[in-house]
């Protein structure tokens, strides 16, 4: 779900960048912008960008922008084709085909233990549901397979509903976004979906190609500027924290909604890494004091129960307030949620912003726990 606020008027956005770096940051003399021309072909750096090249501005919000059903056919059609997409991709684990054609016993329990852990749900959140759901049987004295299959949905959303929450922008500008996550889970990409919904809602956004250390990513930032039509702030190697520092200044002169600043990937254990990254954060807070606004951590939806170690290794260190769950069309093991919600092996239960099926612009969607329950929990 997104949520906007009422958007300052100009003077109150006015915010020039400051003549010198803090002395512990250095400032690169060579940072460069990347703007998407108009044939959507990616551009050489340019030494600077006119107004021109940042996105519209953020729509007039009266009333708080929220992502949720249209009553036009063709934005219901969406609808159930990501709801589709999202049942297919969570296929592999799905739980539905347990509840056709048997009786409600032990047996159905039992099955339901070991599909659940299988999932990578884990021990504690298999206990709570299956405990909840033992009551709810009993209480309501259900005798049908397909009736407890709903009891479980229900569960099971609740039961996930403490991970969901909107996605507000507004309430300050620029809006500083760091993206962090371990190579190949889809951070770069994201990051390019995440820009195109936050415009199609009315956010101009910037970019900042924070990753110096992966061969292309740069240019692979580029290019999702370039689809998006929106700028992207970069240099030639260098310091990764000097270019998040340019970039957050660029989207304060330029009167930007959102910033969102690339990060490398890397893991948990890449001890030296990790400190490269709360240095990041820590630049990014000198460059404006209570930035970053949102950390969020990309996960690979096939990861399992990995998942967790990585949250739990990224939020010590960096204070995490989101996460982005990505390539749940694969063979995604969709149970690691509850884990998450469950608090499982220590982990916090972050907030899932956003959940990503598919390769397209637009399937980078809110996480909603109905969908996702009904998606995990569909009719076999």
């Amino acid at each position: 779900m997104f949520r906007f606020f009422k958007k300052k008027s100009p003077a109150e956005l006015k915010n020039d960048a400051p003549s010198s770096v803090p002395d512990d940051t250095p400032h690169p003399a060579d940072a460069h912008v990347a703007a998407a021309p108009p044939d959507g072909s990616i551009a050489p750096p340019e030494p600077s960008v006119s107004q021109a090249d940042i996105a519209p501005p953020l729509a007039s919000a009266a009333a708080p922008m929220v992502a949720q059903p249209s009553g036009d056919p063709a934005s219901a059609e969406k609808k159930r084709s990501w709801l589709g997409r999202l049942r297919s991709g969570l296929a592999r684990t799905s739980l539905g085909g347990l509840f056709v054609g048997v009786p409600v016993d032990e047996n159905l329990f039992e099955e339901l233990e070991s599909a659940l852990i299988m999932a990578d749900a884990g021990v504690d959140a298999t206990q709570i549901l299956l405990s909840a759901l033992r009551q709810r049987v009993r209480k309501e004295r259900l005798e049908q397979a397909e009736a407890v299959r709903r009891a479980l949905q229900s569960l099971l959303a609740d039961h996930l509903r403490v991970l969901e929450k909107p996605f507000v922008v507004g309430e300050t500008h620029p809006m500083v976004i760091m993206v962090a996550g371990v190579n190949g889970a889809g951070k770069t990409t994201s990051i390019g979906k995440l820009a195109h919904a936050l415009q199609a809602r009315g956010a101009s956004v910037l970019l900042a190609a924070g990753d110096t250390f992966r061969a292309a990513a740069r240019e692979q930032l580029q290019a999702w500027g370039a689809r998006n039509r929106v700028t992207v702030i970069a240099q030639e190697g260098g310091d990764p924290a000097a270019v998040a520092f340019d970039a957050v200044h660029a989207g304060q002169a330029r009167g930007a909604d959102v910033v969102i600043v690339d990060t490398a990937g890397r893991l948990p254990t890449q001890l030296h890494l990790m400190e490269e990254l709360k240095k990041i954060r820590r630049v990014i807070g000198k460059a404006m004091a209570d930035a970053p606004h949102e950390v969020l951590l990309v996960v690979d939806g096939n990861t399992g129960q990995n998942a967790l170690a990585q949250i739990r290794a990224f939020d010590a260190a960096l204070g995490l307030t989101g996460l982005v769950v990505t390539k749940l069309d694969g063979t995604a093991k969709g149970g690691t949620l509850a884990a998450v919600a469950a608090g499982s092996q220590g982990v916090r239960p972050v907030p899932v912003y956003w959940i990503g099926v598919g390769e397209g612009m637009q399937d980078l969607q809110p996480f909603v726990a109905d969908e996702f329950a009904e998606a995990l929990l569909g009719q076999g």
